[in-house]
């Protein structure tokens, strides 16, 4: 693995954990695609460093549970429309 792309995998990594964020988020924090971001946290992260791995997997395992949370939460705001009093 050539030494650019490890960092970048440490990094990400590092950001994942210290925000909470997703896949998404870090993808676009470091201009990457979300298969990317993906690819570097699944597959390259264990050759790194296995102990940062089984916590990143950790927390992406908690966000695929919420995911379906946040998009109840987004289809409501989408379609949610208030009533003003007339």
């Amino acid at each position: 693995m050539k030494e650019y792309i490890a960092e970048r995998v440490i990094e990400i990594a590092d950001y994942l954990l210290e925000h909470g964020s997703t896949i998404r988020e870090v993808a676009q924090v470091y201009c990457v695609s979300k298969s990317t971001a993906h690819k570097d946290l699944s597959e390259r992260l264990p050759l790194l460093d296995k102990e940062r791995y089984e916590r990143v997997s950790a927390a992406l395992d908690g966000n695929w549970a919420e995911r379906y949370l946040r998009g109840g939460e987004a289809t409501k705001r989408k379609y949610c429309v208030e009533k003003t009093p007339q």
